[in-house]
């Protein structure tokens, strides 16, 4: 008679599960490109992440300061402090939150 198999607790095979290769796609991120930026990569990132033409997303950012007088200019300004850049997990405003936050905690 075989002896049986240790029992495991669903916190092993959960542990197990999150250790293997997934084959689920990523969850598609909004980030600043570096290929086909001409500034900051901010128009070409969220032309990549709704897959539009990124000279689309250019003429709408034209348009909305225009009509605004001038409050596009903002938005893409805290679009760059907020959207992280390609390859990178955190944006600027948050490494300059926890920069401050570690000089804050010495």
């Amino acid at each position: 008679m075989a002896a049986a198999p240790p029992a495991r607790h669903d916190r092993d095979m959960n542990e197990h599960a999150m250790n293997e290769p997934s084959d689920t796609p990523q969850p598609h991120r909004l980030t600043r490109t570096r290929s086909g930026r001409m500034i900051t990569g901010v128009c070409s990132g969220a032309a990549d992440y709704f897959n539009v033409d990124p000279t689309i997303v250019r003429i709408v950012v034209a348009v909305l300061t225009m009509l605004t007088s001038g409050a596009g200019i903002l938005l893409y300004a805290a679009a760059v402090l907020i959207i992280p850049e390609e390859g990178k997990e955190l944006s600027i405003a948050q490494e300059l939150i926890n920069k401050q936050t570690r000089r804050s905690n010495s």
